[in-house]
């Protein structure tokens, strides 16, 4: 039998079609797939407006990425683009089964090692233990801080937030089979409805992933329904993205408190959700159950994997007492790839199963 080419190449595909090369990580299960070559160009002024653009006109990008036959109703990607930012290293649109999301912390967990990594940042200076990495994310610009040795990453990152919010607490509102339920609505980078899994008949750490993630696509759907969600900044971010159960073990502990995220069209997510934490925590910093610099541990029910965080320090937003969040998780990588299309191929822009 023949021996395989020493040199990889492309399958046979569509010459007017770019591959698209990606890297895969994943922060504590949840994967990101990172877009290297092979996007066309995303216009726009500013890195909102370059998530318009691409929204409108590059979503067969997203889709390919995403969907099957190349992805899965629950992965999660990133296209790094220029920032009009002079303090960002990058700007990032991230990508997800519905469309696109405002922040993303496992994201950026990830997008530190791969930004240094793959030199988007300049080198630390010799005998650098942490590396700064700056990314424009759409809720504004976050700084992640890389464990390094000899200028490459290893060990955990860290990241600043965007200022963090409780938006209402206590709201009651009405879910469907599940009757008036009392729901926190909060921001870490990203709008979340929080409410104890307990409170919908459920148990966080035991139930069905399939139960708990139709329990909390209903409060999404509910709270959609009956509140509005209001942004200081931009109508941009002025959405809920998903609805995170929790085992309503908000007051401090030194013991992980476990939660599980459902969001974007019911995609779960593997990790502890790093912008749900931060916003997770400026909840329970708003209600007086967290100082400043209290770390707490947050655990995926889905995976057992762990994120910290800890409110750094107060700020002003808009006309919200916010806080700054660091979240700390370990981020991994898993390989390569090179998607290709051919032209006859009816399921080129991929395809999802409900």
């Amino acid at each position: 039998m023949a021996s395989p080419p020493a040199v990889p190449r492309l399958p046979p595909h569509d010459p007017r079609t770019p591959a698209l090369s990606v890297v895969d990580m994943h922060t504590g299960g949840e994967p990101l797939r990172i877009v290297l070559a092979g996007c066309p160009e995303v216009v726009g002024p500013t890195l909102l407006a370059k998530q318009r653009y691409m929204r409108q006109h590059l979503d067969h990008v997203r889709r390919r990425l995403m969907f099957e036959p190349r992805g899965h109703r629950d992965m999660y990607g990133a296209v790094l683009v220029p920032s009009e930012l002079p303090d960002a290293h990058l700007g990032v649109l991230f990508l997800h089964n519905e469309g696109y999301s405002s922040m993303c912390g496992h994201a950026v967990l990830a997008l530190g090692r791969f930004a240094l990594d793959f030199g988007l940042v300049p080198a630390p200076p010799a005998g650098a233990r942490e590396a700064l990495v700056n990314i424009h994310c759409p809720c504004g610009l976050v700084a992640a801080f890389v464990e390094c040795e000899g200028g490459r990453s290893g060990g955990p990152v860290r990241f600043h937030s965007v200022p963090a919010f409780a938006l209402a607490t206590d709201l009651l509102v009405d879910v469907p089979g599940h009757g008036k339920v009392v729901v926190d609505i909060a921001y870490g980078g990203a709008f979340y409805a929080f409410v104890s899994a307990e409170k919908l008949g459920l148990d966080v750490c035991s139930t069905k992933t399939r139960d708990l993630m139709d329990a909390a696509s209903a409060v999404t759907e509910a709270v959609k329904a009956q509140f509005k969600i209001n942004h200081p900044d931009s109508e941009d971010l002025a959405f809920l993205y998903g609805t995170i159960l929790t085992d309503g073990k908000d007051a401090y502990s030194e013991e992980p408190t476990t939660n599980i995220c459902v969001f974007a069209d019911e995609q779960v997510d593997r990790s502890p959700t790093g912008s749900g934490v931060t916003a997770r925590i400026a909840l329970q910093y708003h209600k007086g159950l967290l100082e400043l610099n209290q770390t707490r541990a947050f655990k995926s029910s889905a995976t057992g994997s762990v994120f910290t965080g800890k409110a750094v320090r107060e700020v002003k937003y808009g006309d919200f007492k916010a806080v700054i969040v660091e979240v700390s998780g370990q981020a991994h990588y898993t390989g390569t790839a090179s998607f290709i299309v051919e032209d006859d191929d009816p399921l080129r822009d991929g395809f999802l199963l409900k």
